[in-house]
């Protein structure tokens, strides 16, 4: 019935009259500088797909680095916010 189905884009392949080829492709044609690099771009997939690529993606990155850098910041992230909410904050620490 097409309830819960997207709409999909309409695609034009648009070529100018007088304009030859020569093996460089479509100038007119629209595309990320980075799209050629990613997996989770490209054709229609559903969420859960392109959800699982992402990961892999994550998964099978070498810099782990950025991974924990990332993690450290939402953690100090969480803990300002939770200062300022006043959230007692003396359950994470152990008392002497």
């Amino acid at each position: 019935m097409g309830i819960f189905k997207t709409k999909k884009n309409k695609k034009f392949s648009y070529s100018p009259r007088y304009w030859d080829d020569k093996g460089e492709g479509n100038p007119y044609q629209m595309e990320h500088k980075f799209d050629k690099y990613r997996t989770t771009v490209g054709k229609n997939k559903g969420l859960k797909s392109t959800f699982n690529d992402a990961i892999d993606d994550l998964k099978n990155r070498s810099d782990r680095n950025v991974n924990r850098r990332i993690i450290w910041i939402v953690a100090v992230l969480v803990f300002i916010f939770l200062y300022l909410i006043d959230f007692d904050l003396s359950i994470f620490f152990t008392r002497s």
